[in-house]
């Protein structure tokens, strides 16, 4: 164990507070609506703190100093494409949400376009919750393993079973309030952390050699969309954030929580006022991690020798990006003093668990509403619907947790998670789309558009696996923007067709 004895207690202290919240609200937790929703009594700015605490999960704690370390800030671009989702969010999505009167943001799916529709979008909306928790479990697995020496699947079913406990028990009033006291801690950790790098060797000496290194690039401005330019991630980044707001049950749910409209689209931009300064703090620490690695090239030897063994690549052949993931855990194991180490400990579990209860807790309100009361039995009473949710919620953990040990061994934790959000988000958005956009779309023409969605889909994500004539030229991150269009485009066309047809 390289934890001191103070570090550990810190770190329990933490944990034994937020199981304390959930055991606080669970005398509140009497029906489905209040699991779900909080029965609507969240003040906006601790719904806008919610949202900001769920965007900077342990995949930004690690994932953005990671890639700013060991190549530029590119990623960054995906943080400015927010505010750009943010105005389309607040002028359509909130209130559209919230005059339809369910907490499922796929019901009207199936009122549009049949249950296919709903079922599809929910398998998804699933299937990209349990991507994000597996990422994110990977992530704090491999930061207390950095710290512990503790296996890694030990540290993921540990850390999955106290977040499943406290959000059976609290609900989304707890994990809301556990998104506050989260946030608060994750900004002051990555203040603290930046201070230490910086006190060794000046905010200056950073600016210097990240702007004589090209750290600092934002990519190519060029419009290339082979590479992952400028236009790319931010084109990809104004998808994936308006999918977020537009179609995400664990962003949609949260907007009944508020206790109004208004308050609902004011969260929506504290989050984007919150995150954007916190997301370059993050990148600005990788990139001063790198200047100060470079500067002692000797302090950073080990973990190199490290990796070099596991991934059996020779020492002289590592780059930067290898280990980007590692470099963080690694400077606090080895240069954060006792005490801040532990306060740091429990920032970047925070990190990790408020990512996790909230996608925990939408998939059981998705399981509840869009599968047992659609399929299963309708008429249930109000306890039975919250024995559903309760046990809904420690299935999505234990899969989670599955999906989680999966992922060890993985190269980026930021380019695992843009690859698979890409591959689910393209469909979801599309159809949400289609339907918003126009109410002259039936059915079948969003079946067509759905399938050759899908088609594309495929082909962009898998196009590895193809011979090289068939592969798609575009860069990966641009499968959820042609998926969306493309579901767009074909399901508009496909009624042009019938229209002209008919005639």
């Amino acid at each position: 164990m390289n934890l001191s004895i103070l570090d550990i207690t810190i770190i329990v202290i933490y944990l034994l507070l937020m199981v304390g919240v959930g055991i606080y609200f669970s005398k509140k937790n009497k029906s489905s609506e209040q699991f779900t929703t909080a029965s609507g009594q969240i003040p906006g700015w601790a719904l806008g703190l919610s949202f900001y605490a769920t965007f900077l999960s342990a995949i930004t704690f690690l994932g953005d100093p990671g890639k700013s370390f060991g190549s530029n800030w590119n990623p960054f671009v995906f943080s400015l494409s927010i505010p750009l989702a943010a105005i389309v969010s607040t002028k359509f999505f909130v209130s559209f949400y919230r005059n339809s009167g369910e907490v499922s943001a796929y019901t009207h799916l199936e009122h549009r376009f049949g249950a296919w529709a709903r079922t599809y979008v929910m398998v998804c909306f699933i299937m990209t919750q349990l991507a994000r928790m597996g990422t994110i479990f990977y992530g704090i697995a491999l930061t207390l393993n950095a710290m512990t020496g503790l296996d890694m699947r030990l540290i993921i079913v540990v850390a999955g079973l106290c977040i499943i406990f406290y959000t059976v028990l609290g609900g989304m009033e707890a994990v809301i309030w556990t998104e506050v006291i989260q946030a608060i801690i994750k900004t002051l950790g990555a203040l603290l952390i930046l201070g230490i790098i910086v006190s060794k060797i000046g905010i200056s000496e950073v600016i210097k050699v990240g702007l004589r290194d090209d750290k600092f690039s934002l990519g190519s401005l060029n419009f290339d969309f082979t590479t992952s330019s400028f236009w790319v991630v931010l084109i990809y980044g104004f998808f994936i954030n308006l999918t977020n707001f537009g179609i995400d049950q664990n962003y949609i749910q949260r907007y009944h929580t508020a206790r109004n409209a208004q308050e609902a689209k004011n969260s929506i931009w504290l989050c984007v006022f919150y995150y954007l300064p916190v997301s370059f703090l993050f990148f600005f620490i990788g990139t001063a991690l790198y200047v100060y690695y470079s500067q002692y090239p000797e302090l950073i030897e080990a973990l190199k020798q490290q990796v070099s063994i596991e991934k059996n690549i020779a020492l002289n052949m590592l780059k930067p990006s290898d280990y980007g993931d590692r470099v963080l855990p690694f400077f606090m194991k080895t240069q954060i003093p006792t005490g801040l180490l532990g306060l740091l400990m429990a920032a970047l579990l925070s990190a990790a668990m408020s990512t996790m209860s909230s996608g925990m807790n939408s998939s059981a309100t998705v399981f509840l509403k869009d599968i047992y009361l659609r399929y299963i039995k309708k008429d249930i009473s109000a306890k039975k619907q919250l024995n559903v949710l309760h046990i809904a919620t420690v299935v999505m953990g234990i899969l989670g947790i599955i999906f989680g040990i999966s992922m060890i061994g993985v190269k980026s934790l930021l380019d695992v998670w843009w690859k698979l959000s890409g591959i689910f988000a393209g469909g979801m958005l599309g159809i949400f789309l289609l339907g918003y956009l126009s109410k002259k779309i039936q059915n079948i023409h969003a079946k067509i558009a759905t399938i050759v969605g899908v088609v594309v889909i495929a082909w962009m994500s898998f196009k590895d696996s193809l011979p090289l004539q068939f592969q798609s030229p575009l860069d990966s991150k641009l499968t959820v923007v042609v998926g969306t269009l493309t579901i767009v485009l074909v399901g508009f066309g496909s009624y042009r067709f019938f229209l002209k047809n008919d005639k």
